[in-house]
């Protein structure tokens, strides 16, 4: 996984969630919508501005994709099966 995206990852879930979470305490294994208690329309904003920012399209995902990723490290393992290393 590149760190990059494990960053990004981290920013972008930290900021859509109702309750303050710093990005670095966030388990990547943990259920996002379990544990830190993410709802479906906070999702598709995380998902859209994280694949904005890593320049990742969100078309690349079918609906059965998006609904697996369950975990921030499922979120992260998606994405770099599609990201460009940064600065390319």
């Amino acid at each position: 996984m590149l760190p990059e995206l494990e960053s990004a990852a981290r920013e972008q879930f930290s900021a859509v969630l109702t309750h303050e979470v710093d990005p670095v305490a966030l388990d990547l294994d943990a259920d996002m919508a379990g544990q830190y208690a993410l709802t479906s329309l906070n999702k598709v904003l995380f998902l859209t501005e994280l694949c904005e920012s890593t320049k990742v399209d969100l078309a690349h995902f079918t609906e059965d994709d998006l609904a697996g990723m369950r975990t921030l490290r499922d979120v992260t393992e998606a994405l770099a099966r599609h990201a460009s290393p940064m600065g390319t």
